[in-house]
């Protein structure tokens, strides 16, 4: 086993960066993370306004360097809009792709509305972090990752990045016995 995981939240949201909005999404994806995560984490929550160079950044800072997240929950930006450009910022920053992890959170979201098709999430790695686009409402935000995080904990593994485990009531995590 290695260390506990630490986990970056960052809200993309112009009105919140400027307070005239409640990040609403921020708090949400970490509820939802105490509530099914069993291991120690350390969980840090950041705002910045939209905005690919912007976000980028930020998501540079939080993937580089010795304390490093190793899991990044990526919240808003990514609809139509055309200052949605998180999964823009995302890409230019990323190593490799996830496309299964948009997928699956579309089909999940389509089963409860018909705009999730409209939504322009991912996933994927830059060093031993994963970075996952979610969306701001929390609702939303559950039915994403109950689609997809039993793939979060072996996928760290594979990536070489901290511990993550799971209530196997709530997310049964999927790791491949040993022999």
């Amino acid at each position: 086993m290695t260390r506990p995981a630490r986990i970056a939240i960052l809200t993309v949201s112009d009105r919140a960066a400027r307070g005239e909005y409640e990040d609403k999404g921020g708090p949400g994806a970490e509820a939802w993370l105490r509530d099914v995560v069993t291991s120690p984490v350390q969980i840090d929550r950041h705002i910045v306004p939209d905005g690919r160079e912007v976000v980028a950044g930020k998501l540079r800072e939080l993937t580089d360097g010795t304390a490093a997240a190793d899991l990044i929950l990526v919240t808003g930006g990514t609809g139509p809009a055309p200052r949605d450009l998180t999964p823009e910022a995302v890409f230019d920053v990323a190593e490799r792709e996830y496309p299964g992890f948009g997928e699956e959170m579309r089909r999940a979201s389509l089963r409860e509305v018909p705009t999730a098709i409209l939504s322009r999430q991912t996933a994927v790695s830059r060093g031993k972090t994963l970075i996952i686009t979610i969306p701001g409402k929390p609702s939303a935000i559950a039915t994403c990752l109950n689609a997809v995080f039993a793939a979060v904990p072996y996928c760290l593994d594979l990536l070489g990045a901290g511990w993550i485990e799971t209530d196997p009531a709530k997310i049964d995590a999927f790791r491949p016995k040993k022999k």
